[in-house]
């Protein structure tokens, strides 16, 4: 039998204590699997969930049902991209897709830029810090996807603790929730090809208003996708200038 060092025994007790105060696995590990890839995680970015996997499909499905109407090659921009998952897992899946990816948050673009030289070794994705579209110069992109912070702030105390271990710029979406979504609506029209889409993950119970506010901007074609629970978990709409 085997026994273990002091110094094993007191980091072993570290990582108990901090699972005990509510610290999810992904961040003491490290890591979290999502698309069959292992992406590097840690409190700066949000870590990835099964819910999320509903946005890839959803842009797979748009580019391989409506988009090679419009062009087969295809320009893609991943907003809010945290942990680099989404964009990185669509890259894998697509290797001729073109991938932009933007985050407010220079650490989390850092852990992005990682996560896509570790698992795409000489990937083209380019990365841009900054403000949603204020990262990017006047580009046009197939297809526009975003996982935003979209919980309203009166409920960010309400969630698990594990979710409170998570950064809250990713999670906030203001009063109702919508007002990240509401800015990436308001800016994809100048930033779609004709006949692109654009394509958000939210709450289910946002999507009627998310529908409206889409119309509003003159989004027609609206789309809904259920996650494994069959919520509805991703909603998006085409854009014809």
């Amino acid at each position: 039998m085997d026994v273990l060092s002091e110094k094993t025994c007191a980091e072993f007790c570290t990582l108990i204590e901090r699972r005990c105060s509510g610290e999810c696995v992904a961040y003491i590990t490290g890591k979290k699997e999502f698309r069959g890839l292992e992406f590097e995680v840690n409190p700066s970015v949000l870590v990835p969930r099964p819910d999320t996997e509903t946005l890839v499909e959803a842009a797979l499905e748009i580019m391989q049902e409506y988009l090679p109407r419009t062009t087969t090659n295809h320009h893609l921009l991943d907003l809010c991209t945290g942990s680099g998952a989404v964009a990185i897992a669509l890259k894998h899946e697509m290797p001729k897709l073109e991938v932009h990816a933007s985050d407010i948050c220079a650490s989390a673009l850092k852990i992005a830029k990682d996560n896509a030289a570790r698992l795409l070794p000489g990937n083209n994705i380019q990365f841009f810090h900054g403000d949603l579209y204020k990262a990017l110069s006047k580009s046009l992109f197939s297809l526009i996807v975003s996982n935003p912070p979209y919980i309203p702030s009166s409920k960010i105390k309400t969630l698990p603790d594990e979710v409170q271990f998570e950064p809250r710029f990713a999670l906030d979406g203001g009063d109702t929730g919508l007002n990240i979504i509401e800015r990436i609506i308001d800016g994809a029209p100048d930033y779609l090809q004709p006949g692109g889409f654009l394509l958000m993950e939210a709450d289910p119970d946002q999507m009627f208003d998310i529908t409206i506010l889409l119309e509003q901007r003159g989004f027609f074609d609206i789309k809904l996708f259920k996650d494994l629970s069959g919520s509805q978990r991703v909603i998006g709409g085409m854009f014809e200038k």
